[in-house]
């Protein structure tokens, strides 16, 4: 059964030379197109789970530093609005400022490396990075042994 158009997540990337860098760092869209030389749509059905980095540069440097790791929403279900995502996602994890991003580009690559697929990773444990980030508590790791708890269906600590 396919995912009608209507159903789509639609995220916009860009990417400007030295001004806007807007990426997927992981998730598996449906569909991508490219809108111009500048800028192309990733589409994803619902459920989907996937990762945009943004960062925006003036003259003086990157100005603005954004991650967020994104669920594409269902039909029915409260959304929250976001630019370049439309018509929306559940927002898992969302940090902006160099320093957060590069700590959360760190676990994310650290997951990468020992072989989990990261669009596989439980939502409970984006969930939890974002609230030990804005408290400021320290972030626990995503091992091979969580990831086999979470695929057991076992609750995650």
């Amino acid at each position: 059964m396919s995912t009608s158009a209507e159903q789509l997540t639609r995220v916009v990337l860009a990417f400007v030379p030295e001004r806007v860098h807007n990426r997927l760092r992981f998730g598996k869209p449906v569909r991508e197109t490219v809108l111009d030389r500048w800028r192309s749509m990733s589409y994803f059905p619902p459920g989907a789970v996937f990762c945009r980095v943004c960062w925006l540069a003036n003259d003086y440097g990157t100005a603005v530093w954004n991650l967020s790791v994104l669920q594409a929403g269902r039909a029915g279900e409260p959304l929250q609005r976001m630019a370049g995502v439309m018509p929306g996602a559940r927002r898992l994890l969302h940090v902006s400022s160099e320093s957060k991003v590069r700590r959360v580009l760190q676990l994310i690559d650290e997951i990468d490396a020992v072989g989990i697929d990261l669009v596989a990773v439980t939502v409970a444990y984006w969930q939890l990075l974002h609230n030990r980030l804005v408290i400021g508590d320290p972030l626990p790791r995503y091992t091979l042994e969580r990831h086999a708890a979470h695929l057991a269906g076992e609750v995650f600590r």
